[in-house]
């Protein structure tokens, strides 16, 4: 290897690697940035005798890094890229039938499973920089062990990361050997700029971001990487530095939207004479080596998609990089040679960050893994060989959701559709956009929707209208890159078409003005709105939300839109995409979606259960009217019940009898555990079907609850077992030395007694309850029933303190009995004693 090629710090374990991979199948190489196992394993691979004729794949979790290191390991070779080395990326690959290393980005290795779940003609897929954790290296790794495991144990695994843990990644593949590379990193100083905040406390990244480029361009040489959040922040900076340098430096934006050709532009080294300044999103925080670059100035910011489940969204998000991260950006100064890292945040805060960026899996809309699970035939995620097992509840969720796109049946298998929809390059949601689109007729407006909705919006501040946009894109007058999109997906779309095994072609005639928000309903059918009444545009949305569009925007006065996008606010959400769609296309295109029947509902104004038919879609209701019809009673008792929740406890008849009932349960409950059921008021409210909804037969308002016996409703829910136990640990009353039987209290923290002194004369012990494991509060009372002592140690009390309460009692009573030991003294209900 050293012979042919210049040695990296990688070379050092490039032996054991293949040792291990002649020995075994799986191993986990972790090695620092700058190493060269990008490009220098799958060459070291390449003859390997367990490969023979097959390709190795590697995955990279960009388009960027994915061409890059193709480029590089053909140049190695010295070779043109598509020979022996090439790569496949979204809409573009270079690769012939002489490929034998293959770099691909992670989601078209699922693809590639998904068709040939025995990767014919793979020998080996090696999954770089996997320390990313995106959503399909996950899921990629996961199918492949499931495909080694299977049917293919000659498959080798690798798995090759700068930063993270190998050793729980080692267990996941079998115990498998892990080989670490030292590496070869020149030092590199660290600079920590505290950000000025403005006269408003506000902290602008861009300006910080100028000022410190600036600083670095004056302080050091070489050329600069710097690392912003997003393309906005890019674009500003870039401005801001386009005047106020000189034309020995070159200014490079570098960032996922770009085209190939401007990314491949922006790694490339500096013109003799010239120093670059690239400004970077993360897209060049792995992977790549920018030549000449020995400055880094990080703003320590970096924007990451969140699912939301309550709102359905997802978000980019700018949050704080990981420790992680920012040691992955500053080793980019000393790949080369000594360098320099600007940090734009005070020391103090790097160790309070972060140690790693969460995996997506764990922040992410899991519908399209949903989908490709089903694919895979696989009814419970838990059973794959998981890094991070994926949520239960996002997973509930993405199935409510590819439900609703026809994609699984009510046993959650992969439909026709959803197989198809499968394998579109896009979020399920824009393939059933698509499909459903090709169907009508409407393959380019479908195509051009999906790879607007696929970027950002290149009209932003326009108004919402997506029309004007997909009509930019048909006429030429969009960004390149999305026109592009637009036909590449048109050819994936016939193909999927093609191959589907959908249903025929609907020849009906759609009205040109509703075309794109017939498709928005086709991919979002949760987010069909109709407009409220009154003044603002605001709207009702079928999957319970609301929008509210600028009362300016041309579709404010429009009566029903589907909505593509929508900030995150759970009640009401500013609407920033849809389009228009007429009632009557709804009616006809979503009949089989729209629901009829009686809704029953606990009115708040009469306080009573109320109903009224209904014809809707989701929660978009299009028809009703007030019923008489006599309504199901399961439906009454639950308008019941939700009216009870609403109006809280005290609607219900409490007396003494129930609240004391109430009270004993609660104190067993707290001593004793769950074998008693829990009735305080988040309890009971929580359990009203089970304890409350046997009793409101009948009741259908808030005066008629007076019907109900609480006592015998709290006791339903105990057998009779129970009920005997309960009176033995927690008993009603309790027989003083008198003989008289006294209601134990148990509302307060302990159970309490009120009972007069003169009854309790003689007694040496303190009554206790629950086994003799709580001891009762006594109230010891005078001859006016007012409290004189609170005690819960009575022989402590006689012995100590009673002595000065007989004092003061015996002369404001003298004629009652204050004997001088009332351990002796014979307990009495009279003002004297017998005695």
């Amino acid at each position: 290897m050293s012979s042919r090629f210049p040695a990296l710090p990688i070379d050092a374990v490039l032996p054991e690697l293949v040792s291990a991979l002649d020995l075994g199948t799986n191993a986990v190489l972790q090695a620092p940035p700058g190493a060269g196992k990008t490009t220098k394993v799958p060459l070291a691979l390449l003859d390997c005798a367990w490969r023979g004729d097959q390709k190795i794949i590697m995955l990279e979790p960009r388009r960027l890094a994915a061409r890059a290191s193709a480029r590089r390991m053909a140049q190695l070779l010295g070779e043109a890229v598509g020979g022996r080395v090439g790569y496949r990326v979204r809409f573009d690959s270079k690769i012939s039938k002489d490929t034998k290393i293959e770099v691909v980005t992670e989601g078209i290795l699922v693809r590639m499973i998904q068709d040939d779940p025995e990767l014919s003609g793979i020998a080996a897929v090696l999954f770089d920089e996997f320390h990313e954790r995106s959503l399909d290296a996950d899921l990629g790794l996961a199918l492949a062990l499931e495909t080694q495991g299977a049917l293919r144990d000659d498959l080798r695994l690798v798995v090759m990361s700068a930063t993270l843990d190998g050793e729980p990644i080692a267990r996941l593949m079998g115990d498998c050997p892990v080989i670490t590379s030292e590496g070869r990193a020149y030092p590199v100083e660290t600079k920590y700029l505290a950000p000025k905040p403005d006269k408003w406390g506000n902290v602008r990244i861009d300006v910080e971001m100028t000022g410190a480029i600036k600083t670095a361009l004056r302080e050091e040489s070489g050329s600069i990487l710097a690392f912003l959040p997003g393309q906005g922040e890019i674009t500003r900076v870039e401005g801001a530095l386009k005047d106020a340098v000189g034309s020995d430096v070159i200014i490079a934006p570098l960032y996922g939207a770009m085209d190939a050709k401007a990314q491949d532009i922006a790694i490339q080294p500096a013109p003799d004479g010239k120093r670059k300044v690239v400004l970077a999103t993360a897209i060049a925080e792995t992977s790549l080596t920018i030549d000449g670059i020995r400055v880094v100035v990080d703003s320590g910011l970096q924007r990451l998609p969140r699912f939301d489940p309550a709102s359905g969204m997802t978000r980019l998000v700018t949050v704080k990089s990981s420790q992680a991260s920012a040691e992955q950006r500053r080793g980019r100064a000393g790949r080369l040679e000594p360098g320099v890292c600007y940090r734009l945040w005070p020391e103090n805060e790097q160790r309070a960050r972060a140690p790693f960026t969460a995996p997506e899996i764990s922040d992410a809309d899991l519908a399209p893994l949903t989908l490709e699970l089903a694919r895979w035939g696989v009814p419970d995620p838990e059973t794959l060989p998981w890094l991070d097992v994926p949520d239960r509840a996002k997973i509930d969720q993405a199935r409510d959701v590819l439900r609703g796109l026809e994609a699984l049946d009510g046993e959650n298998r992969i439909t026709p559709m959803g197989t198809a929809m499968a394998g579109l390059p896009v979020h399920p949601r824009l393939a059933h956009m698509m499909l459903r689109g090709a169907q009508l007729g409407l393959d380019d407006v479908a195509c051009a929707l999906a790879a607007l909705l696929s970027d950002r919006d290149f009209m932003r501040g326009r108004g919402a209208d997506l029309r004007i946009r997909v009509e930019a894109i048909i006429k030429g007058r969009a960004p390149k890159m999305i026109s592009e999109a637009a036909k590449q997906l048109a050819r994936r779309l016939r193909d999927a078409v093609k191959h589907g095994g959908l249903a025929k072609p609907d020849t009906a005639r759609v009205d040109q003005a509703d075309e794109v928000g017939l498709l928005l309903a086709f991919a979002y059918p949760d987010r069909i709105g109709e407009r409220r009444k009154g003044a603002d545009a605001r709207y009702r949305l079928s999957g319970g939300r609301g929008g509210v569009l600028p009362n300016e925007d041309s579709l404010a006065s429009e009566p029903y839109i589907a909505v593509a996008e929508l900030d995150g606010q759970a009640r009401e959400a500013k609407i920033y995409l849809a389009a228009p769609v007429a009632r009557a296309t709804l009616e006809t295109r979503f009949a089989d979606q729209i629901s009829e029947g009686t809704e029953v509902f606990w009115d708040a104004q009469s306080d009573a259960v109320a109903a009224r038919w209904q014809r809707r879609i989701g929660a978009l209701v299009l028809d009703e009217k007030a019923t008489h019809d006599e309504a199901d009673p399961d439906a009454i008792t639950a308008a019941m019940i939700e009216g009870i929740r609403k109006l809280g406890l005290h609607c219900l008849p409490w007396d003494k009898a129930s609240e004391g009932l109430r009270a004993r349960l609660a104190f067993l409950h707290r001593v004793e555990g769950d074998v008693w059921p829990d009735v305080s008021d988040d309890g009971l409210l929580g359990s009203l079907e089970d304890w409350i909804a046997p009793y409101l037969g009948g009741i259908t308002k808030r005066g008629q609850l007076k019907q109900i016996n609480l006592s015998e409703a709290l006791l339903a829910g105990i057998d009779w077992n129970q009920r005997q136990e309960m009176d033995r640990l927690a008993p009603t009353h309790w027989q003083v030395p008198t003989g008289s039987n006294i209601r134990i209290d148990y509302r307060g923290a302990t159970p309490a007694l009120p009972v007069r002194m003169q009854e309790m004369f003689g007694a040496t012990e303190t009554p206790k309850v629950a086994n003799g494991k709580v001891a009762v509060t006594l109230h010891l009372l005078s001859p006016a029933q007012r409290p004189i002592q609170v005690t819960s140690d009575l022989i402590g009390f006689w012995n100590g303190s009673y002595a000065q309460v007989k004092a003061e009692m015996k002369g404001r009573y003298p004629k009652h009995y204050w004997p001088d030991d009332p351990l002796i003294a014979e307990p009495t209900r009279r003002v004297k004693s017998r005695m």
